[in-house]
């Protein structure tokens, strides 16, 4: 149960600075938890977590009023389609993305980002999703088949400024053979969904996939994304617990890293539950309304399917994850936002909630969004931390997530890079979230699908 004075605090109790501060500016924030500590902060990275002796300080002091610190979430599975997102993310605690469906505007995005010309998260991408024709082929997908394909589809990704690469379910053998061998040669990250192979008549049901689980296992992906996908490519989509635990078996031996992003598929099951009118809900008007003009038809397919079989599945999945946790497999947070009805910001808050469902205790689901997120990105010791040399990404709580992870949802300032927002600047950071530029969407949509060789027709945006 969340205390009187967290709730007096949810209110607004807090007196805390109007304006934000940038990082150029040493900040100081005192009164910070309830033992009073204070952060020091100088050209955005943290310099001392106690600075309570600083006194006297020249800088900017803002008092966070008790509030809990916790490090700045970190997503590792979005996509992000427009600036507002990223105003989005940062409203919501999330002061660092991974963009899974690169495109050039995603690179400029990250350059203007970290020279502080552009409002966001830290920003990390892979290149264009590689995958080869099959059920699974989306038209935003770069299609490659053959060794020689998949190969210069790599090193053009590598040549553009990408470091590292993402690879999907449809993807031959001979492709995925070849694409991870580029990529090692040239010290790019690989990640993406197990690979499948060609979508034969009789697969998965009748018999195995063409390319077996165990390839993707060996290939020592920076992360493989999905439970719902390692359920169904390891456990040819049966929902038998005994096989999940070898499956498990199998995985804690690779080594491998997983993304969960429960809420993704939770949120397939809620559209159904309701009909669709959880997807009409508060909030999905921060989601990017191109990419959901898309979505309309997937959305409605969605709300007119029983949900019955489907939340037996979200239990399984759920309970799959509780295991690899228990087994020793490390995971890392990723909401899938940005697609289907997955918010920025808000649906990384879900896939907590359901990470603590699963069998986390709070503190490890936001360990899944701060330390291990860090170390996947080898960002260790900069991002996902508070001590000294941390960039200053923190966000402060009425109440402590570590013991109520529900806490996280109700944020009263944040850092970012030692740019202070209070709670009338996170306010604004929400309104930004919701102010769409169609024009620039669509246009940044229309010239990446032209880069990668895939070009659009803007009537498929239903623009």
């Amino acid at each position: 149960m969340v205390s009187r004075k967290a709730t007096a605090l949810i209110a607004g109790a807090l007196v805390l600075a109007s304006a934000p501060v940038f990082a150029q500016e040493a900040l100081l924030v005192t009164n910070v938890g309830p033992e009073g500590e204070a952060i020091y902060i100088e050209d955005g990275v943290v310099v001392d977590l106690d600075g309570r002796d600083m006194s006297p300080f020249e800088g900017k002091t803002v008092d966070a009023g008790g509030a809990y610190a916790t490090p700045g979430l970190i997503d590792m599975h979005v996509h992000v389609w427009g600036e507002a997102e990223l105003s989005a993310y940062l409203a919501h605690g999330v002061t660092t993305v991974r963009n899974m469906s690169g495109m050039p505007f995603h690179l400029a995005m990250a350059e203007q980002i970290k020279a502080g010309t552009l409002e966001g998260p830290n920003l990390f991408t892979s290149g264009p999703i590689l995958n080869s024709p099959g059920p699974n082929a989306q038209i935003n997908h770069v299609m490659v088949s053959s060794a020689e394909e998949a190969r210069a589809a790599v090193r053009a990704q590598h040549e553009a400024g990408y470091t590292r690469v993402k690879l999907y379910s449809n993807l031959t053998g001979e492709a995925f053979a070849a694409a991870l061998e580029e990529a090692r040669a040239l010290g790019m990250a690989v990640t993406g969904h197990p690979v499948e192979g060609a979508r034969e008549e009789g697969i998965p049901l009748e018999r195995d996939f063409l390319v077996p689980i165990s390839q993707t296992l060996a290939a020592h992906f920076e992360t493989i994304e999905h439970t719902e996908s390692l359920a169904f490519h390891g456990l040819r989509s049966q929902l038998d617990r005994e096989a999940g635990e070898a499956l498990v078996d199998e995985i804690v031996a690779s080594g491998s890293v997983v993304t969960p992003t429960l809420v993704a598929h939770r949120n397939l099951v809620r559209v159904a539950q309701s009909d669709g009118a959880y997807a009409l809900r508060p909030g999905v008007e921060l989601l990017n309304p191109v990419i959901q003009t898309t979505e309309a038809e997937n959305i409605a397919a969605w709300a007119s399917r029983d949900p019955a079989d489907e939340r037996a599945r979200a239990e399984f999945y759920s309970w799959m994850t509780g295991v690899m946790h228990s087994a020793g497999v490390p995971l890392v947070a990723g909401s899938d936002a940005g697609i289907f009805t997955n918010i920025p910001g808000d649906a990384l808050l879900d896939e907590l909630e359901l990470l603590v469902e699963a069998g986390l205790t709070p503190s490890e689901a936001i360990a899944a969004a701060t330390t291990t997120a860090a170390q996947v990105l080898d960002e260790d010791g900069r991002l996902g931390c508070m001590e000294a040399g941390c960039v200053a990404d923190i966000v402060f709580t009425a109440c402590d997530p570590r013991a109520y992870i529900s806490c996280l949802r109700h944020p009263v300032a944040l850092l970012r890079a030692g740019r202070w927002y209070d709670e009338a600047g996170l306010a604004t950071l929400r309104e930004q979230a919701a102010q769409h530029d169609v024009e620039r969407i669509v246009e940044d949509l229309v010239s990446g699908m032209d880069a990668q060789g895939t070009p659009l027709d803007p009537a498929m945006l239903g623009m």
